[in-house]
C-alpha cells in the first residue's frame, strides 16, 4: 500500500497541491498536518502514517522537506520505516527510492541541503530581527490571545493549561499575558 503525508507549516497554507499529487502516485491513505516541520517528533500525523505503515507498504511524500528538515530526523525516520519494511518514495526528487544504494546517497546529500537551507533561513531571520531591534522598531510576536479574557479566566478559577488549550496557544503565553497584567496593575 502507498500511504501518502502531506504538510504545510501554517495554518493558512493548503494541502490541496500535495494531496492532489500524492492521490495521483497512487495513496491510497493520506495524512496530513498543518505544524511546522523543525522537528518530527511534534507532528501527530506524521507519527500516525509511520506507526500506520506496515511491512511491504511505501512512504510517499511530494518534496523530501515536507518529511524532515534535519538530516538527523530524516535518517531516523527513513531508518524506522527500513526496520519495518516499509519504503520510502519521494515524489519530486526523482522519485527517491530508498530500496537502492544510489537511492540512500541522495536522501543524505537532499536532507544535507534541506537542513542547510533552514539553518540559512533562520540565519537571514535572525540578522533582520536584530537589525529591527537596533532600529528600534522589533516588538517581537504580538499575543493572538486578549490579554482581559486572560486574566477573567484565571480569575476565575481556570487553570493556566486548561485555558491554553482552549485558547490554542502556549501555556507560556498564558502566564506572560499574565504577569504583563500584574505589572500594569501595579503601575
Amino acid at each position: 500500500m502507498l500511504v501518502g503525508y502531506a504538510r504545510v507549516s501554517t495554518t493558512g497554507q493548503s494541502l490541496d497541491i500535495q494531496r492532489e499529487q500524492l492521490q495521483q502516485a497512487g495513496c491510497e491513505r493520506i495524512f496530513e498536518e498543518k505544524r511546522s516541520g523543525a522537528k518530527a517528533a511534534d507532528r501527530k500525523a506524521l507519527n500516525a502514517a509511520l506507526e500506520f505503515a506496515r511491512e511491504g507498504d511505501t512512504l510517499v511524500v511530494t518534496r523530501l522537506d515536507r518529511l524532515a528538515r534535519s538530516i538527523t530526523d530524516l535518517r531516523a525516520i527513513v531508518d524506522g520505516l527500513t526496520a519495518k519494511g516499509v519504503g520510502f518514495r519521494c515524489l519530486q526528487q526523482g522519485s527517491l527510492d530508498t530500496t537502492k544504494s544510489e537511492g540512500k546517497l541522495l536522501l543524505n546529500i537532499l536532507g544535507s541541503f534541506a537542513e542547510f537551507e533552514l539553518d540559512i533561513r533562520r540565519e537571514r531571520q535572525m540578522e533582520g530581527i536584530a537589525k529591527a531591534k537596533a532600529a528600534g522598531v522589533y516588538r517581537g510576536r504580538k499575543p493572538n490571545i486578549d490579554p482581559q479574557e486572560v486574566r477573567k479566566a484565571l480569575q476565575a478559577g481556570e487553570s493556566p493549561t486548561a485555558l491554553a488549550k482552549r485558547l490554542g496557544v502556549a501555556r507560556s503565553s498564558v502566564y506572560r499575558v499574565a504577569a504583563e497584567g500584574a505589572r500594569e496593575v501595579a503601575r
